[in-house]
């Protein structure tokens, strides 16, 4: 476990670096941090990479600026750690708005130290509906979300997980202790970071970064995923990148790193060592 301080809008940013092997960095959702890996981290040392977590700023155990929650920013902060651990035939894995991270990292610095990437569940290429992206979700949505975190963060993320986990549709999906377990690790975020975050998650439009990948791209989807639909995200981002790998989980909700861990390990872990 360590700390470094940001280049950009300066504050710390809280990672840990396990194993030997290649890199493989996962760059956690909103709301949770770098502790919704663990899954993941299990199987990847025990495959023999090298696996890093970190909490984006205003989450987790990173500082909690009241700036720089803007995807310009957090690609920043990624190359900061990239160049801290001065990794190299880096494998990015971005889940939900970690994904933007990942496009915009690629997009802003290039591929040079990244050999392959990965969007799960992932919002990125572009979440608004505009006039060119009609088939967008509308900004109302986005609006609700600020209101509903504004007025009442607690009680707004307790309702968000049931569809977060699919517990609306699959009861048994996860356990209520799973649950539980989300929303204390939400609940203890910055409520700043956590509104500003959906401004940048619902506005921000990757397509741009999505046309520089040249790299092994793997994109993996639920396919009844209510928080970032399939149809307007992985679908179209795995269409913008030429020979990119998609896998769509059936039944899967939003956060099939749980519900589906050994089914996303088992792809994970194929793509790593195609």
């Amino acid at each position: 476990m360590a700390f470094l301080t940001t280049s950009t809008i300066p504050t710390e940013l809280f990672y840990e670096d396990q194993g030997a092997g290649q890199p493989v960095v996962l760059i956690h959702g909103w709301p949770l941090s770098g502790r919704m890996w663990e899954g993941q981290v299990s199987a990847l040392l025990d495959a023999g990479y090298r696996t890093i977590t970190y909490d984006r700023r205003g989450f987790g155990q990173s500082g909690r600026p009241v700036r720089g929650y803007d995807y310009d920013t957090f690609a920043s902060d990624l190359n900061d750690l990239i160049s801290t651990l001065a990794l190299q035939q880096t494998v990015l894995v971005g889940f939900s708005m970690g994904g933007g991270e990942v496009a915009r990292y690629v997009g802003k610095y290039g591929a040079g130290k990244v050999a392959k990437a990965a969007f799960l569940g992932a919002v990125p290429p572009f979440l608004l509906k505009t006039a060119d992206n009609p088939d967008g979700a509308p900004q109302s949505l986005f609006d609700g979300m600020i209101a509903g975190t504004k007025t009442d963060r607690v009680n707004f993320l307790a309702g968000f997980f049931e569809q977060f986990f699919g517990r609306n549709k699959h009861k048994d999906a996860v356990s209520d202790d799973i649950i539980a377990w989300a929303k204390s690790v939400a609940w203890a975020a910055s409520p700043v970071g956590t509104i500003e975050c959906i401004k940048a998650f619902g506005t921000t439009d990757f397509r741009p970064d999505l046309k520089k990948f040249t790299i092994p791209t793997l994109v993996v989807h639920g396919d009844e995923d209510q928080i970032v639909p399939f149809d307007i995200s992985g679908k179209k981002t795995a269409a913008s990148i030429k020979g990119s790998r998609l896998e769509v989980l059936k039944k899967g909700p939003h956060a099939f790193t749980a519900t589906h861990g050994k089914e996303l390990n088992r792809i994970l872990l194929e793509f790593l060592k195609a």
